[in-house]
Formats: C-alpha cells, structure tokens, sequence
C-alpha cells in the first residue's frame, strides 16, 4: 500500500532550479529587547548553511562558535532569512558591514539581553517555484484543499538523513558499538536520524491504515500549537476524534528512547507491530539490529512529535511555466514532507 496520504495521480515539478525557488524566513515569538551583552543579528543568507554563518559571524566579532545563538537550522540551498546573536561580553562591536558579500545580506542589528536557543522559533514561512507543472490542475486544487482540511503527514524529510542516507549508516554503527564520532555534535545528529527514521516507520504504517490523523484508543495526543501531551481515555475517544477532526488535537509517534509516556491499547499495538516490522534500509537490515532497543540504551530521553502537520496560509498562485507554493508551518515541520504529500512524486521516504 501507498505511504501517501491522499491516493490519486502524481503531479510532476521541478524544485530548486535555483536558491531563490526555495525562500524560507524564521518566525520568531519575540524580537530583539533592545539591551544587554548581546548583539541581535537579522541576515538573509544564499548558498550558506547555518554553521557557515555561525563561523562568519563568530570569527569577525573575536568570539567563539558556541557564543553564537540561533534557533534552527537553515538549508544551505534556498533564500533564507534567519536570526543569530552573538555574546559581546564588554567587546567593541566590530563593522558588521563587512560581512555583506553575495551570499550574506545583513537585514537587523540590536542589543540584546540573551542568547538565542535552539528550538526557540514558532516556525517558518516559505514560498517555493514549482517548475513545468506535470498533471491535471484539478488534482493540485483538490489536493490543496484536503492539505487543509486535514494537514499532511509530518515526516522527518530525508535532509534528516544525510546524504545518501549515510548518516542512518553512522547511526547503525553507533548503535551497534562499532563507531563513536569524537564529536558529540555528530553523534548527536546520527541518533537523532535513527529515532527520525523510526518514527517515518510508525507514521508510514499509520498512513496504510488510514489513521495518521485519527485517535486510537490508548493514543497519546498532543494539543495543536503546544507540547501538551495526555493519553485518549476510552470513555473520551469520540470527544477526542472529533477535536481531532476540527485540528484541535493530533495523534503521536515515538522518538525513542528510555522512559517516558507510552501509549496503550489499540495505539500501542499499532506501534510496536510498525516498529517490529522495520530492520532499516538495505543493506542495514541484515545486521538485525534493534533500533529501538539500542536507542534505549544510549539514554536517550523518550519523547513524543505529532503524526500530523498542518500548513498555515496555504495558497498557490499559477505562473507561465508552474507557479508559487506560499505556506507556513511549525518549528520541526518539512516543507519537502508537505511537496511530498501535494505531488506524490517524490523519492521514497526512508520509512518504506
């Protein structure tokens, strides 16, 4: 069966010709306070990932790369505007000027009073170009529509895996002992690739039984726009369907890890059977390994990402030769997930 969510017809395009066919601007909940040892740093990047411009920027001011903050990472092929700020501690400010070149364009300079975290963004506004668009129109405005009436499937996109899938390669070496990155950083993004992949796997048999956007009995549930987590209580299930069914609420799939909620009943069932079934990618799946259970004992902390994303702003405006994709979506969401589920020509996820 399809791990698309709405069955019908691909629709051909062509994406990325260029950067400017994939233009990304953060959403932040606040702005700069205007005071304090930080200087804020708004920049419009082409061609540059976020690391690259954490270097730029730390080795112009004299300051370390940890001393520079930003809340997410941007994509090095596209037209990103993105938010750094940068520890001055009693330092001069240097001449930001001289950053500015053909790939960096500097949009806002302030003061202010903190570090920006990671993971401190409401989420992202893009607008992709849809090249010579293959396939009826009544199938795009109709998937469109269903886009948002019931959101997508909110898969890791598979940047999350490296290139080639080789980071899910370094995953299952870390996981079975025979590989340790001396960079924490690293290992980091390598484990993090595994639960991805393991929770693609969940989703993926979620979407074969019609359910990624329904609540089973025993399903945790996350509240729209929050980390709000509780269990659906049978005595609830049809309260819960029906906020459900309004975009009130999502169902969740694993990060694995130790500890933690666990869902119960019918859900739990679903994704013990999802992850049972998944071994990894060829040639992986012959080592047997246990994914799951490796991942519980490298301590990682269980946590919880809903099974579906909804798309804020969703419009599409037709050119000559394709046209502009505009839309936002939360922190974590992929826009390639949403194109994945709009188009259902892709390549396959990782999950299948």
């Amino acid at each position: 069966m399809s791990t698309y969510a709405f069955p019908g017809p691909a629709l051909g395009a062509r994406i990325r010709e260029a950067p400017a066919d994939f233009q990304v601007e953060e959403v932040l909940p606040f702005g700069p306070d205007g005071a304090g040892q930080h200087i804020w740093l708004a920049v419009r990047k082409t061609g540059l990932n976020t690391h690259e411009v954490a270097r730029r920027l730390a080795r112009l001011a004299g300051v370390r790369e940890r001393d520079v903050g930003y809340a997410g990472m941007k994509d090095r092929h596209a037209v990103t505007t993105q938010t750094f700020t940068l520890d001055l501690a009693g330092r001069p400010e240097p001449d930001w000027s001289a950053l500015e070149d053909g790939q960096l364009q500097l949009l806002q300079v302030a003061r202010h009073s903190r570090k920006l975290r990671r993971g401190a963004l409401t989420g992202n506004r893009f607008a992709l170009r849809l090249r010579a668009l293959q396939g009826d129109p009544a199938v795009l405005a109709e998937r469109l529509d269903l886009i948002r009436a019931h959101g997508f499937p909110n898969y890791f996109g598979e940047q999350r895996f490296g290139l080639a899938g080789g980071n899910l390669d370094r995953a299952a070496a870390l996981l079975a002992g025979r590989f340790r990155p001396r960079d924490r950083h690293l290992a980091g993004i390598y484990l993090s690739a595994a639960r991805a992949a393991l929770f693609n796997a969940v989703l993926a048999a979620r979407v074969e039984a019609g359910t990624w956007n329904q609540v089973l009995s025993g399903e945790l549930v996350m509240l729209a726009g929050s980390r709000s987590l509780f269990p659906a209580r049978p005595e609830e299930l049809m309260d819960l369907q029906a906020r459900a069914a309004a975009l009130d609420l999502h169902p969740t799939g694993p990060l694995c890890g130790r500890g933690g909620l666990q869902p119960q009943g019918e859900a739990a069932d679903a994704e013990r059977a999802a992850l049972a079934r998944w071994r990894g990618p060829e040639p992986l799946a012959a080592s047997g390994l246990d994914w799951a259970a490796a991942l519980d004992a490298q301590g990682l902390e269980a946590d919880r990402r809903p099974l579906r994303a909804l798309a804020g702003e969703l419009t599409w405006a037709a050119a000559e030769d394709g046209g502009w994709l505009r839309f936002t979506l939360p922190a974590g969401s992929y826009a390639t997930s949403l194109l994945d589920a709009l188009l259902q020509s892709g390549q396959p996820l990782p999950a299948d």
